[in-house]
């Protein structure tokens, strides 16, 4: 299969500077050929679930007559209606303080607000978007990240700077590209962020400064469509600095872990966008069949994957969700009794159902 160029950042990796990195004019804008890896991973319990109700149904109807068939039909149709209309609007302002036991004194209370997903461009998307800004902006975050997939469609793209000069913090506003950004324009995208001072970390990062303490911010490239880098995002950079890496695809974060980071922000999955007790997520994308939702403890980094505000206008048990993160420092033998918990069960317990069979090395395709 012939490989397409991808977007490079023709940059160092030098702290110092402002402004984002300069980006090549040979990425295209339109979708690399798909490879013979499935897009999405539907979960088994789903489809067998799926099966044995539509035999309970047929069963039900054929001995309950028209009252239960008709009965059945109105549940469903109450449920579609939800799913489609209401939850996906229903966006949530989830707070997470998230404690370390090696965190600088100066870095203790930091917060760090989240958007992800945006994917401007598909129905209640740009509602979505200003709603979870308005929320977010009410928290007063110190930075702000973007996780990926600002858009959905290219007819979005000149509609970006609206959501785009809204947002501000004292300490930065952040970004990492997602795969559908890729496939609808990145060059665009990342010559919008630009003039509106957003700073894009492909495979680079960033020293910030607070009370006399430093944070390492990271971001890499897009797992599915770019050419992340852990080595090259923290090339130069002290050993010893606080580590936070921002990354689309959360399934990097085997390898973060091993790198020295210790928080990564991921989006992507959009925790399945249906998702019910027992059963867990629908499906999920690509790169997110490990990590699916929520908070994990991955060796000694945290790891938190946003549900997003947007894409599919479809969800069930799965709301969308702007998230506002608040560092701790916290005692070494209560951070050991938190991590072993998280590693147990993480904040829902529902991964290890998308695990691939080696669990202890990174997910790969």
């Amino acid at each position: 299969m012939q490989e397409m160029p991808v977007l490079r950042p023709l940059c160092t990796t030098d702290s110092s500077s402002t402004q984002g990195c300069a980006m090549t004019t040979t990425l295209p804008s339109i979708r690399k050929q798909r490879d013979r890896q499935p897009r999405l991973r539907y979960s088994p319990r789903w489809i067998g679930a799926g099966l044995a109700g539509s035999v309970l149904a047929g069963v039900a109807g054929f001995y309950g007559g028209l009252p239960i068939t008709l009965a059945l039909a109105g549940a469903g149709a109450m449920s579609a209606g939800y799913a489609l209309t209401i939850e996906p609007r229903r966006i949530r302002l989830t707070v997470k303080d998230l404690s370390f036991e090696h965190l600088p004194s100066g870095l203790d209370g930091l917060t760090i607000g989240q958007l992800s997903d945006l994917h401007l461009g598909h129905r209640y998307s740009f509602t979505n978007a200003h709603q979870a800004i308005d929320q977010l902006l009410a928290t007063q975050p110190e930075i702000i990240v973007l996780t990926g997939d600002l858009v959905q469609t290219r007819a979005a793209i000149s509609r970006l700077p609206d959501v785009l000069r809204r947002l501000h913090a004292p300490l930065g506003v952040y970004a990492v590209p997602g795969n559908h950004d890729y496939w609808e324009g990145m060059p665009h995208i990342a010559t919008m962020l630009r003039e509106h001072g957003i700073q894009l970390l492909i495979n680079r990062h960033r020293l910030i400064e607070r009370q006399g303490a430093r944070l390492l911010l990271a971001g890499v490239d897009d797992h599915w469509d770019g050419s992340p880098d852990l080595e090259l995002a923290v090339g130069g950079a002290p050993a010893h600095d606080f580590r936070i890496l921002l990354a689309h695809c959360p399934d990097i974060a085997d390898e973060a872990a091993t790198a020295g980071f210790h928080l990564q922000l991921s989006g992507h999955t959009h925790g399945g966008h249906v998702r019910l007790p027992g059963l867990g997520p629908l499906c999920l994308p690509r790169h997110g069949w490990r990590y699916d939702m929520g908070h994990f403890q991955v060796g000694s980094m945290h790891l938190f994957v946003s549900r997003g505000i947007s894409g599919l206008p479809l969800r069930l048990g799965c709301p969308p969700e702007v998230n506002l993160f608040q560092l701790r420092r916290i005692a070494a033998e209560t951070g050991d009794a938190q991590s072993a918990t998280l590693r147990a069960h993480g904040d829902h317990g529902e991964a290890a159902r998308f695990q691939r069979p080696s669990a202890g090395s990174p997910a790969r395709d």
